[in-house]
C-alpha cells in the first residue's frame, strides 16, 4: 500500500508502479548510502508461467537532488532488455537453475546503468549486468539465495548494484485499513464496532521487484562526507520515477514505441499518493516532478484521513475533529524537511521549496538498536530519515496525522491520548543484514502448498 495500486491509471501498468522507496545509511557498511526502489507490487509467488519481471520498455531512474530545489543532481537510470534461449517452449525454465548463466534459465533479463548528472555528464556504470530469476520453487530455484547473490554487481568505485525479485518489506493490515480504517486492535471502538483482533499482514506473502544502488556518501554529496548534523548540505532527497515512451504503434511484428520518455509513475515519501492525494488528482500527481508539489500543498496541509478518524472512531479524536489548522507539522515532515530546533538533535531541511522528497540526513549514522518507529520513536536514523525496511511507515504517519506530532509546530495543542497509541498492529518480516536488505522472496511452490 505504501504505493502500492496508488492511482487509478498505473494499477493498469503494474510494472510501471512504483511500489516503495527506501533510502538509509548502510547499517553494515555507514560510508554507503542505500536507495532501493520496488516495482511490480502485489507478486502472487506462483504467477508463472509468465513470471514477473521488470519492463523492457520502461525507464526506471533513481533520483538525487543535493541542491534543495528538488531539481535532480544526479538520476541513476535503468534500462532494461530480455533474451529467450528457446522460443519453442512455453516454460521460464526447462529444468533446474543452479547459475545465472544456467542454460535451462530460458528467459533472462539483463539491464544498463547510467549515472546522469545535472551538469549534462553521462557515465556508463555497467552493461549486460544479469537480474535473477524469479523464485519458482525448490525443485527448479534449488538455491535462491546463491542465484540473488551472484546477481550483486560490482560497478566500481565503491558501488554495488541489484535488481530482481525480493520478498516485499512494506508490512501493513491493508484489508483493515480499506474496510473504512477497520484497525483491529481498535476495532471494538470504531463506529461499526467488532471485538478487538490482531493485525494481518497482507503483504507477508508477496514478492517484488528491487532496483538496490550502494554508493558511496561523498558521490552523493559533491565530494564531502557530512559529519555535522546541523549543516544544511548533509541532507540529500531522493526519489524514483518510471518513464514510458510518449507513444506506440501497433504492428503486425507486435507495436513498437516512439518518441521521447514521459513519467508515468513517482515516489518519495510513503502513502502520500495513495492516502493523501484524492483520487481525481492521482494520475496528475504521478506525471509531476516534485519541485512542482506546490499544486498539491492544500491536501498535506489538510489530510482527508485527519477528518475520517473523529467519524470513525466515535469520542475517540475530540481534539483531533477541533484542529482546523494548516498542518504545518506534516508539511515540514514530508514537503519541506524538519528545520533545525524542531527536534532536538535532528534536521533534514533542504529549503522552502514543497517536494515529496525522502530526506536523508547523511551525517547521522546508523543506530544498533534501531526503532521501527524512527524518529517518532527517538531514533534519528529512521523515517522521516530517509527510510529502512524495519521503519513502520503506516503507523508513523498514521500517528503523524493523528496529531502525535502537531505540538512540534504548536506547543499549546494536547494530542488525543489515541493518537500515540494507534496502529494496524502489524509487525516488520525478517530483512537481511546485509545488501540488497530485503529478504529471499518466496517461492512459487511453496506459496501453492
Amino acid at each position: 500500500m505504501s504505493s502500492h495500486r496508488e492511482a487509478p491509471e498505473i494499477s493498469k501498468d503494474p510494472v510501471a508502479d512504483s511500489a516503495d522507496l527506501y533510502a538509509f545509511v548502510s547499517p553494515d557498511r555507514p560510508d554507503l548510502v542505500t536507495v532501493i526502489a520496488n516495482y511490480i507490487p502485489l507478486q502472487a509467488p506462483d504467477g508463472g508461467p509468465n513470471f514477473f519481471e521488470f519492463g523492457d520498455d520502461v525507464r526506471y531512474e533513481i533520483n538525487i537532488s543535493n541542491r534543495g530545489d528538488a531539481h535532480a543532481d544526479i538520476t541513476y537510470q535503468f534500462d532494461f532488455h530480455t533474451e529467450v534461449r528457446d522460443q519453442e517452449t512455453f516454460l521460464y525454465n526447462t529444468g533446474q537453475i543452479t547459475s545465472l548463466s544456467s542454460p535451462t534459465f530460458n528467459r533472462r533479463q539483463f539491464y544498463t546503468v547510467t549515472k546522469r548528472q545535472r551538469d549534462g555528464q553521462s557515465q556508463i556504470l555497467g552493461r549486460s549486468l544479469a537480474s535473477p530469476p524469479c523464485n519458482i520453487g525448490p525443485r527448479s530455484t534449488p538455491n535462491y539465495p546463491a542465484l540473488a547473490s551472484a546477481a550483486v554487481h560490482d560497478l566500481g568505485g565503491g558501488r554495488r548494484v541489484f535488481a530482481g525479485q525480493r520478498a516485499d518489506g512494506f508490512y501493513v493490515d491493508l484489508g483493515a485499513v480499506f474496510d473504512l480504517l477497520d484497525l483491529r486492535p481498535f476495532q471494538q471502538l470504531h463506529v461499526i464496532p467488532t471485538p478487538m483482533a490482531n493485525g494481518i499482514n497482507s503483504l507477508r506473502h508477496l514478492n517484488v521487484h528491487s532496483i538496490a544502488l550502494q554508493v558511496p556518501i561523498r558521490e552523493l554529496t559533491g565530494g564531502h562526507v557530512p559529519t555535522d548534523v546541523a549543516d544544511k548540505h548533509a541532507t540529500i532527497g531522493v526519489w524514483t520515477t518510471a518513464s514510458r515512451r510518449g507513444s506506440r504503434v501497433y504492428d503486425s511484428r507486435g507495436g513498437a514505441q516512439h518518441g521521447p520518455f514521459r513519467q508515468v509513475s513517482r515516489l518519495g515519501n510513503p502513502l502520500i499518493n495513495e492516502a493523501v492525494i484524492p483520487m481525481g488528482r492521482k494520475d496528475e500527481w504521478n506525471r509531476e516532478p516534485p519541485h512542482e508539489d506546490e499544486k498539491f500543498l492544500t491536501y498535506v496541509q489538510h489530510p482527508e484521513v485527519a477528518q475520517l478518524l473523529p467519524g470513525l472512531y466515535p469520542g475517540v479524536f475530540p481534539h483531533l475533529a477541533n484542529l482546523t489548522a494548516p498542518r504545518a507539522d506534516l508539511v515540514a515532515i514530508l514537503m519541506t524537511g524538519l528545520p533545525k530546533g524542531i527536534v532536538p538533535g535532528f534536521q533534514n531541511y533542504t529549503g522552502p521549496v514543497i517536494a515529496d522528497m525522502l530526506r536523508l540526513n547523511l551525517a547521522i549514522k546508523p543506530t544498533r538498536t534501531p526503532n521501527a518507529l524512527g524518529v517518532v520513536g527517538g531514533d534519528l536514523a529512521g523515517f522521516p530519515n530517509g527510510r529502512r525496511p524495519l521503519d513502520d511507515v503506516f503507523t508513523i504517519e498514521l500517528r503523524a496525522i493523528a496529531g502525535v506530532t502537531y505540538p512540534l509546530v504548536a506547543p499549546s495543542y494536547k494530542p488525543d491520548a489515541a493518537a500515540s497509541a494507534v496502529t494496524d498492529g502489524v509487525s516488520a518480516p525478517a530483512f537481511l543484514s546485509t545488501f540488497p536488505y530485503l529478504g529471499t522472496p518466496h517461492g512459487g511452490f511453496q506459496a501453492a502448498a
